[in-house]
């Protein structure tokens, strides 16, 4: 069972996510920020991330960025939620280092989908 890291300032969409997730037999761990999620990779060593773009402080691609730099975490799949929706962003989003985008709102099925390609 895949060990998946829920990052994202809004409860009722971490709230929702971790539903589908936990739902589609996922383990989830949370947090509300990049500097969290940074603590709690440390913590935890997540298969794989789901984060929002747009969070006060650290957003995903932050986020992403400093991950992506330290050789214990570079690997680590990722999967973007936000509700940026043009190509521009998806490429700025792939360039970081995203694995995989997912536009909101979005389904159980599209999200769960999202993360098994990242994670392939």
């Amino acid at each position: 069972m895949s060990k998946i890291l829920i990052v994202d300032d809004v409860l009722s969409e971490l709230n929702l996510i971790c539903q589908y997730l936990t739902e589609a037999g996922y383990t989830v761990i949370t947090a509300t920020d990049g500097e969290e999620a940074l603590q709690k990779v440390k913590q935890s060593k997540p298969d794989a991330i789901v984060t929002d773009w747009m969070m006060p402080q650290m957003g995903g691609l932050d986020l992403c960025r400093k991950l992506r730099r330290n050789p214990e975490t570079a690997d680590i799949p990722i999967v973007a939620c936000t509700a940026k929706k043009r190509d521009v962003d998806r490429l700025w989003a792939k360039k970081q280092g995203v694995k995989a985008y997912v536009t909101k709102p979005f389904t159980q099925q599209v999200l769960v989908s999202a993360l098994i390609a990242a994670m392939r």
